[in-house]
């Protein structure tokens, strides 16, 4: 059994390190889907101006799960058109390391949610508690992905922590439109930057 595991282990292995190139030009049009939903949502939130904890984490948690069905989409188009299964061996070893960082951001963000708690700074909070555990998603699905995603999840982990201890030792002033603001920036812009940049490489080195 141990070796039938491991053999399975290497196929995967070797199977993601000579698919990089694809899976890096068929993550473009997944973080251009999940940038647009990120702005737009953020835009709904500045828009109709949804101040509260309970309106913000319905709000947030309800275009994570579109972002989470389209991406979905996108990939089983792709795999179809490419004649593969979509559940394949290295699909499941990212689910499976992308996981438990969305659970911990589910349970650590979703508290003005599902406790009830009021005010800006608990959103802020949430806000912050999601930018890094996607962070961390990313940093772990980056060790069967591109290695442009390990940097991308860093970007996200350094600036959480770095706004965090910043905004605690500034005392700004909570405003409920920071959260919308950050989750827009980085959800929203920060994907949409790093979809562009997968399209504008990809054309300049098609092969790789």
């Amino acid at each position: 059994m141990e070796t039938k595991q491991a053999t399975e282990n290497l196929q995967v292995i070797r199977t993601l390190m000579e698919r990089s190139a694809v899976y890096r030009r068929e993550l473009a049009p997944i973080m251009l889907f999940a940038g647009g939903a990120g702005v737009l949502a953020a835009a709904t939130g500045l828009w109709f101006r949804l101040t509260s904890a309970s309106a913000f984490g319905w709000l947030w948690l309800v275009t994570a799960l579109l972002a989470v069905a389209g991406a979905f989409l996108i990939a089983r188009r792709q795999a179809l058109q490419a004649g593969e299964a979509f559940w394949s061996p290295p699909t499941r070893r990212v689910a499976q390391a992308l996981l438990p960082p969305l659970l911990a951001g589910l349970c650590l963000g979703g508290g003005p949610l599902f406790i009830g708690q009021a005010g800006a700074e608990i959103a802020q909070r949430s806000a912050l508690a999601w930018i890094l555990c996607y962070g961390c998603a990313l940093h772990a699905a980056g060790f069967f992905m591109p290695r442009g995603i390990k940097v991308f999840g860093w970007l996200f982990m350094g600036s959480a922590c770095g706004l965090y201890y910043t905004f605690r030792a500034s005392g700004i002033h909570h405003d409920a439109t920071q959260a919308h603001w950050l989750m827009g920036a980085f959800f929203g812009g920060l994907h949409l930057a790093y979809g562009g940049y997968l399209y504008l490489t990809e054309r300049e080195n098609p092969v790789a």
